[in-house]
């Protein structure tokens, strides 16, 4: 059983930036690739972006060129450096490796 922890959430102004980390209990990192997802309320779960286990990073393009994708093997972490952030990022934000999920972090956008 793998166990990935989200952190970083929290509230800013638009404009601002957050960095979300997943940490996961083991060097799952290693062999898989990360996907971030976004649930807003009232609205249906939204990829975000994905570090393949080959290091190529995807972002969906509400996102692309404001968030990008980092890891630290040695920490089993994943990053999700967030920038430039507006009302419409705010949303549940949730970490999947494999078929395993966070429990997700909450984002919050003011403008």
């Amino acid at each position: 059983q793998v166990q990935l922890v989200e952190s970083g959430g929290g509230s800013v102004q638009e404009g601002g930036s957050l960095r979300l980390s997943c940490k996961a209990s083991t060097n799952i990192f290693q062999t898989n690739g990360n996907t971030w997802y976004r649930q807003a309320p009232g609205k249906q779960q939204e990829w975000v972006a994905t570090f393949t286990f080959a290091a190529a990073t995807y972002y969906a393009d509400s996102v692309k060129g404001r968030f990008a994708l980092s890891r630290d093997n040695a920490k089993k972490t994943m990053f999700l450096q967030m920038n430039d952030l507006k009302p419409d990022d705010t949303a549940v934000y949730y970490c999947k490796v494999g078929r395993y999920w966070g429990q997700g972090t909450q984002v919050t956008v003011t403008s």
